[in-house]
C-alpha cells in the first residue's frame, strides 16, 4: 500500500525577483510598514497645503523617505516577502514622489519644468506597462538604478522643503537638495530607458515565439 503524500506545512510560495520566496500573506510587518507610509501621503499634503505647517511636513516627508528601504529589508530579513508587498512598496514610492511634486509646484518650492520632467517619465513607464500587459506580461523587475533614483528624490524633497521653510538654512539646504534632486531626475530617466529596453525585449520574444516556423 502506497503512502499518502505528506501534507504541506507551509503555504505555497513562488520566487520573487530578488530570489526570496514570495507568499500570499497580507498581514505581515513589512506590509504594515508600507500601509503606514501610504497614510503619510495625505498627512503630508494636509500639513503642507492646508495647515501650512511646513516643519511638520518636513518631518513627515523625511520619515516617509528614510523608511523607503525599511519594508523591503524587513521582508527579506524576516522572510515575509509577499505579492502584496511587492506592489505596495513601489506604489508608496510613486505616491510620495507625485504628491510631493504637485504640492511643491503649488507652493513654488520647485519649478513646474522639474515636475513636468518627472511626470513625463511616469507617462513613458505607463505606456511601456500597457504594451507589456497587451502581450501578457506584468511589470518588469525593479532595477537598482530606479531604486537609487527614488532614494535620491525622496532624500531631496525634505531638504528642499527645509530650504523653503527655514530662511537661515536656505543656502546650504538648497544646494544639497537640488544636487540630490537633479541626480535623482537623471537616474530616474536612465531607469525609465532601461525599463523601455526590457519591455521591448520581452515584446520581441513574445512575437518571435508566436511567429510561424
Amino acid at each position: 500500500m502506497s503512502r499518502p503524500p505528506a501534507r504541506e506545512e507551509h503555504p505555497r510560495a513562488t520566487t520573487g525577483t530578488s530570489g526570496s520566496a514570495v507568499g500570499d500573506r497580507v498581514l505581515t510587518l513589512p506590509n504594515v510598514i508600507s500601509f503606514i507610509r501610504l497614510l503619510g501621503v495625505p498627512l503630508f499634503l494636509y500639513l503642507l497645503l492646508v495647515a501650512r505647517a511646513d516643519v511638520a511636513a518636513v518631518v513627515v516627508l523625511a520619515v516617509g523617505g528614510t523608511t523607503d528601504w525599511v519594508d523591503g529589508w524587513v521582508a527579506r530579513r524576516m522572510r515575509q516577502v509577499s505579492r502584496l508587498g511587492e506592489l505596495l512598496d513601489p506604489l508608496a514610492d510613486r505616491l510620495y514622489i507625485l504628491a510631493t511634486l504637485l504640492a511643491f509646484t503649488a507652493r513654488d518650492v520647485v519649478p513646474w519644468q522639474f515636475t513636468a520632467a518627472l511626470l513625463a517619465r511616469e507617462l513613458l513607464l505607463i505606456g511601456s506597462l500597457a504594451v507589456l500587459r497587451r502581450h501578457g506580461h506584468g511589470p518588469p523587475p525593479v532595477h537598482y538604478v530606479g531604486k537609487t533614483a527614488t532614494f535620491l528624490l525622496l532624500a531631496a524633497f525634505p531638504v528642499l522643503l527645509l530650504a523653503a521653510a527655514v530662511p537661515g538654512a536656505a543656502t546650504a539646504a538648497g544646494a544639497i537638495g537640488w544636487g540630490l534632486a537633479w541626480w535623482g531626475l537623471v537616474l530616474y530617466w536612465v531607469a525609465g530607458a532601461l525599463y523601455v529596453v526590457q519591455a521591448s525585449r520581452l515584446v520581441r520574444a513574445v512575437r518571435a515565439a508566436g511567429a510561424p516556423a
